[in-house]
């Protein structure tokens, strides 16, 4: 039975999801008390979370990023907020999804359903690695040796989408790309200033060539994994 976490301030709403939520099968965990919501998030490992913005204490944004840097739980935002920077900047900061209020049943069904499938139907590993350098997806973390280092969700999906084509040259609009895909809104400026702080991050490792420049081609990790 998959597990879905709401962290929602009104009791009405919250009660309306739960009730809805149990009905269709899901386990349903409330978040009722908002001081260490990430460490709840943690300690209960859910399958989905459904986070409002405007919360009491730390607001949703805070807590998005709270909790991915511990959990790739999959984060759908579900807020009376509907301007498009409010979504912008929801997605950058870890968001999976995003629903402004009111909606539609259905519709939030369908969302939840889809994030849990791709979600569960991942099943990828939660360790990466290849030759000195292992990546911990769920912590966001980088280790080489004893030493460890954290990565942005930025850092993390641009090294994974490097070591997952080894010695293939990775243009700069293929990243792009991907990391569109995983809902994360970046353009060529912001991908430079990532790379230049995931390499920083990858020299303390003792890694400075991890990554190579093909000039006018793109990146590569060069050693097979």
């Amino acid at each position: 039975m998959n597990k879905i976490m709401i962290i929602e301030d009104d009791p009405v709403t919250r009660d309306e999801l739960t009730l809805l939520l149990e009905n269709e099968g899901f386990q349903v965990k409330a978040v009722t008390a908002f001081t260490d919501v990430a460490r709840q998030v943690g300690a209960s490992a859910p399958q989905l979370v459904l986070l409002d913005l405007g919360l009491p204490g730390k607001d949703g944004f805070t807590l998005c990023m709270e909790i991915r840097r511990i959990s790739q739980v999959p984060i759908l935002i579900l807020t009376s907020r509907d301007s498009a920077l409010d979504e912008l900047q929801a997605l950058n900061l870890g968001g999976d999804d995003y629903i402004a209020k009111p909606y539609s049943i259905p519709l939030l069904l369908a969302h939840i359903n889809a994030l849990l499938r791709r979600s569960l139907g991942a099943q990828e590993p939660d360790v990466l690695e290849g030759n000195e350098l292992s990546v911990h997806l769920s912590r966001g973390t980088a280790s080489a040796g004893d030493t460890s280092v954290e990565l942005t969700r930025n850092e993390l999906r641009i090294l994974v989408h490097l070591m997952r084509h080894p010695g293939e040259i990775v243009s700069r609009a293929n990243l792009i790309d991907a990391l569109w895909d995983e809902h994360i809104y970046i353009d060529d400026n912001t991908l430079s200033v990532n790379m230049t702080r995931l390499r920083g991050k990858l020299a303390l490792l003792g890694l400075p060539e991890y990554i190579r420049t093909r000039r006018g081609l793109g990146y590569q990790c060069e050693k097979k994994f």
